[in-house]
């Protein structure tokens, strides 16, 4: 019997209905890995312009490459742990997604959203780390769910996404990851640069299931459009032209014009326009009448009694001051904010979000009032 070249595990493999090449039933084809190439590529495009509103710095995103993977090749491309932010979808599509990054990646974008300069990264992944994460990919991913509804032409949502710090290699041993992770998936891997603090890898983790729904629902969508536009065409064509059922009528005779008048040297005098007469219009000065006073006529007194009962909002400020979101995240009991006014400064006294006086503060027997001790004019 001649040797096969299989190992036992390709055979093993060959049986259970999963090649090891990605050539089995539940792998993409060539076409569907395009497809989810082209749709990924347009949505990080627009998650990429959302990540700089947020970052304040330039984003670029690599054309995305797609081929199928398993747990145990994610294991062996990143050594440390990683940041895994989980993307639900909750309209449109069934299934969610993964997200993984790295664990400097997600400090440098948590420290530039804080107002930071992207440098702060010592210290552990914390709490204030994930959450910021999941803030960006929440607004990141809602804008490439939009350009999906636009894609596949219906209305595309997601869930919260939660982000949680995982260390590959204990998860290989089958720890806490997602159930759909443990078979073969899609992988979609694309190069992020912002500014000059991140130049790395990111990978998009999808079931097949949900890729293959993808690219059958573009399918349809670009096979409706096809359709349409063939209507179009359609509509738009003439009608053929029908037999003539009799010889049209001939036109009506055109009186003829008489000959132009010739001028010296046999050249055609044209004829003068006649003259159209100008209607006579009388032009005089604009006169005004003068106000009594030589100003605005003014109001009678009475006029403002109709608004005295008009109730507004006065408020009186101590000081203002301008704190960084990790400022305010830090705040605690017993915390003392600095405000710009210097103690004994009088206090502004604001009538509708109007500044109209200035004062100072006293004591009336148990409350606070303010004391008026200049008017703006």
């Amino acid at each position: 019997m001649a040797d096969s070249g299989l190992s036992q595990d390709e055979i093993n493999a060959l049986f259970s209905g999963t090649a090891t090449d990605g050539g089995g039933g539940n792998a993409l084809t060539t076409d569907e890995q395009d497809t989810i190439g082209e749709v990924a590529n347009i949505s990080m495009g627009t998650a990429a312009t959302t990540l700089f509103s947020l970052v304040n710095k330039k984003v670029d995103i690599s054309t995305p490459v797609v081929s199928m993977s398993r747990w145990e090749d994610i294991v062996n491309m990143y050594e440390k742990p990683c940041v895994l932010v989980r993307i639900g979808y909750t309209k449109g599509l069934n299934g969610s997604n993964v997200l993984v990054l790295k664990e400097q990646d997600v400090k440098i974008i948590t420290d530039l959203m804080m107002g930071g300069d992207g440098t702060n990264t010592d210290g552990e992944i914390s709490e204030l780390h994930l959450s910021a994460i999941s803030e960006a990919m929440n607004q990141m991913m809602g804008s490439a769910a939009t350009s999906l509804s636009s894609m596949l032409n219906m209305m595309v949502d997601i869930s919260p996404p939660t982000s949680d710090l995982m260390d590959l290699q204990e998860t290989i041993d089958g720890g806490d990851i997602d159930e759909f992770l443990r078979d073969e998936f899609v992988k979609i891997e694309f190069n992020m640069i912002i500014g000059d603090l991140v130049d790395s890898k990111i990978m998009q983790l999808y079931p097949v299931t949900l890729a293959k729904e993808m690219c059958s629902q573009v399918a349809a969508n670009m096979e409706s459009d096809s359709n349409s536009t063939m209507d179009d065409s359609a509509i738009d064509s003439p009608p053929p032209a029908a037999a003539p059922a009799a010889a049209a009528a001939p036109p009506p005779m055109m009186a003829a014009a008489p000959p132009p008048m010739m001028a010296a040297g046999g050249m055609p005098m044209m004829a003068a326009a006649p003259m159209m007469q100008q209607p006579q219009v009388n032009v005089e000065a604009a006169q005004f009448t003068p106000f009594a006073g030589g100003g605005i006529p003014a109001y009678a007194p009475e006029n403002i009694d109709l608004i005295m009962d008009v109730p507004l909002e006065v408020t009186v400020e101590l000081g203002r001051t301008h704190k960084s979101i990790h400022d305010i995240l830090e705040f605690a009991p017993g915390t003392i904010i600095e405000l710009n006014k210097i103690a004994g400064e009088p206090i502004d006294v604001l009538v509708n979000g109007k500044y109209v006086a200035k004062g100072e503060v006293v004591v009336i027997e148990e409350a606070f009032g303010v004391r008026i001790t200049e008017i703006v004019k």
